[in-house]
């Protein structure tokens, strides 16, 4: 049984994935947020679910977060994500926690081929920078990260999904949120999958020069 950290808790792949996990796992989930009230009712409907509240940049209250956790989660946003992964290594290394599993996004290797990486590109700008720079953050460590590159999201109820690692040009244009989750669990349910690979995951047969729905 995994006891699973996750931080940015109250993001729309985390409540999915924590869903998942209290549908098809025996995990205990230590949900993580600035406000722990936005999950006071998932957690007190669930014995294997706790809801802490803390924000992402301060050290001292996510070494107490992760106390006796095996794996930590973060599903983290902001122009801040770099301090974010600074803390949240330290607090790692402070309580001598090895697995992270960690949501960036596509682009940050420049990865994104023709029209649609131009598109890209252009539209998220300075997001891409700041994930790049945190996913530098990670990749720095020596913890057992896997970096997790979704294509544009969409909602769609599906489990839809193909991988491409580092280094290969990515792939599609989307993914369901729903994937990525899975993804998310699938990982926990067994740590050494993708161990220290930053990867991209998109729908098979999604090409194209934007989502086909943007």
């Amino acid at each position: 049984m995994a006891k699973v950290l996750i931080l940015g808790a109250n993001g729309k792949i985390a409540r999915l994935a924590e869903h998942i996990f209290v549908d098809t796992t025996d995990s205990d989930l230590r949900l993580y947020l600035r406000n722990a009230g936005r999950l006071k009712d998932f957690a007190d409907s669930h014995t294997l679910v706790e809801a802490v509240e803390g924000d992402a940049t301060d050290v001292q209250t996510l070494i107490e977060a992760m106390k006796g956790v095996d794996i930590v989660y973060a599903n983290l946003a902001g122009g801040n994500i770099e301090s974010e992964a600074r803390a949240v290594v330290e607090a790692m290394h402070a309580e001598n926690k090895t697995r992270l599993v960690w949501i960036s996004t596509l682009g940050i290797y420049n990865e994104v081929p023709g029209k649609f990486g131009d598109w890209n590109n252009n539209i998220l700008g300075d997001y891409i920078t700041n994930y790049a720079a945190a996913a530098k953050v990670i990749e720095d460590s020596d913890l057992d990260y896997t970096i997790i590159r979704p294509a544009w999201l969409t909602d769609k109820p599906e489990v839809d999904y193909e991988v491409t690692q580092k280094g290969e040009d990515f792939k599609g244009t989307e993914v369901s949120r729903r994937s990525i989750a899975q993804v998310v669990v699938d990982i926990a349910q067994d740590p050494d999958k993708f161990k220290r690979e930053s990867i991209g995951v998109n729908k098979p047969n999604t090409d194209g020069d934007k989502p086909a729905w943007y």
